[in-house]
């Protein structure tokens, strides 16, 4: 299977959308796996992804332009945050924060409940299928 069948891997909107905050342990200065050098502090407790906290976020971790191609540079070692995002249409539900990042760039929503997957080559894609070739987050 191709990976351009997932529409995160053409997306990318909601690493460019939100801020993307976690638990400050999930770094690898604290145990965990997301390279520390790529995150700030917000609290004693929390830290974000660079570029996140801002107005205008973008993830330095993405790269790419949203809308065309993207990918996450540090996929294998990303936050829950960005692990528990789903794309909208993922099992069967809508995730309206990834309409609302797709609405910000001009990218129509990927689901709507009465129709379920609105491009048609995901249709046939199943939930577990887009989980094994996401390349981006979700996020």
């Amino acid at each position: 299977m191709s990976d351009n069948l997932n529409p995160c891997v053409s997306c990318g909107a909601c690493c460019a959308a939100f801020r993307v905050s976690f638990y400050w342990a999930e770094a690898d200065d604290g145990a965990g796996c997301v390279p520390s050098e790529l995150t700030e502090p917000l609290t004693p407790f929390l830290r974000a992804m660079s570029g996140t906290n801002c107005r205008s976020p973008r993830c330095c971790a993405l790269q790419g332009e949203v809308g065309q191609e993207v990918s996450c540079t540090i996929y294998t070692q990303r936050s829950s945050t960005c692990r528990e995002f789903h794309l909208s249409g993922e099992n069967g539900e809508q995730n309206t924060a990834c309409d609302r990042a797709r609405a910000r760039y001009g990218l129509p929503p990927l689901f709507q409940p009465t129709q379920g997957l609105i491009t048609e080559s995901y249709v046939s894609l199943s939930a577990s299928t887009l989980s094994d070739h996401v390349q981006s987050p979700g996020l």
